[in-house]
């Protein structure tokens, strides 16, 4: 098969509407990252997006749809939940609720439950109107890797598997939505993004993080597997061990290899002889710079050295969630793994 990318035109617009009527998986742009979209009614067509990604079955998607799509024609919406997706749709910040069955019982892995986005990538909006219907997709990288900011990223991992990538340009939000359960009488964050816990407290007056339990099903993307895996040798250091993280990467050095730090601005200040992959003085800084530098990691580096930022709240919950995953760390331990 031959992967084309192209811009997103009238044209290519209209080849999409084709392949996704036709059962394919069609890569799209969108703020956060790229998506891996297939029609969300089509079970063969949904079922095509997990073989592709090596995703397991248990790990469900986002159907995706357009700002002026009727999303009561498959969900259940209580009816808090409409302040916030007037103040915050479209955008990044998926949200959950007790589905209607209209979709693929793939996308949702079986759950009563579906996960709608409506992103605000006008190059997302334009196909998602081209072709009418929910796009389950999840992130267009193979499982475990690095998500992809870029339709060259996607070209990395889905060249002669998928027929079409729509180049929307760079994604600059950089990490993947908050995905938000609400289901319930109080709203969930069951993954941390762009739209943080304090923005939606501000708006509905209570939120709470969940904390997936072992053994769990997990009830949205990004809860339950390593994710955003560069590939190559990694470690990770805690903000207090930046001299331990500076001691290997002088020993990977000395040793032949070439190694790579990805640390936020101030430690590259601090360190201005060393090789560095600078995330950024900000936090939307280091969430739009994240994955980039990770797939630069990837490439360049023998051993990619993590050094967790040291700020906290708001957009860094979803950043150093990202960072930690990629990392192989657990969240609650928080140390370098050699």
């Amino acid at each position: 098969m031959t992967t084309r990318i192209l811009p997103v035109t009238p044209q290519s617009l209209a080849y999409a509407k084709e392949l996704i009527d036709a059962g394919e998986v069609v890569a799209f742009h969108t703020e956060t990252v790229y998506g891996l979209g297939a029609d969300a009614t089509n079970d063969e067509a949904v079922r095509k997006i997990f073989a592709l990604k090596g995703r397991p079955a248990d790990n469900p998607l986002i159907a995706h749809v357009h700002e002026g799509y009727d999303i009561s024609s498959l969900v259940e919406t209580p009816a808090w939940t409409k302040r916030l997706r007037d103040r915050f749709l479209p955008g990044p910040l998926t949200m959950v609720y007790p589905s209607k069955g209209k979709v693929s019982a793939y996308v949702s892995s079986g759950l009563p439950t579906l996960s709608i986005r409506v992103p605000s990538s006008p190059a997302a909006q334009a196909f998602l109107r081209a072709v009418d219907r929910p796009i389950a997709a999840p992130s267009a990288n193979r499982s475990k890797h690095v998500s992809p900011v870029t339709a060259q990223h996607v070209y990395d991992d889905f060249a002669g598997d998928i027929p079409l990538i729509l180049d929307g340009g760079a994604s600059q939000g950089g990490i993947e939505s908050t995905v938000l359960d609400c289901t319930g009488a109080v709203p969930l964050i069951l993954r941390a993004g762009l739209v943080t816990r304090e923005m939606i407290v501000a708006e509905v007056g209570a939120c709470e993080n969940y904390v997936l339990q072992e053994g769990e099903k997990p009830k949205s993307p990004g809860m339950a597997y390593k994710h955003y895996a560069p590939a190559c040798a990694t470690k990770f250091f805690g903000a207090q061990e930046l001299s331990a993280a500076v001691q290997c990467y002088q020993n990977e050095e000395a040793a032949g290899g070439a190694p790579c730090l990805l640390c936020e601005h101030a430690v590259c200040g601090q360190y201005p002889a060393l090789r560095a992959l600078d995330l950024g003085r900000t936090p939307e800084e280091m969430a739009a710079n994240l994955y980039a530098h990770l797939r630069t990691g990837e490439r360049q580096a023998t051993l990619l050295i993590g050094v967790e930022p040291r700020a906290r709240g708001g957009v860094m919950d979803g950043v150093l969630n990202r960072m930690l995953r990629a990392f192989g760390q657990d969240a609650k331990e928080r140390r370098h793994d050699g």
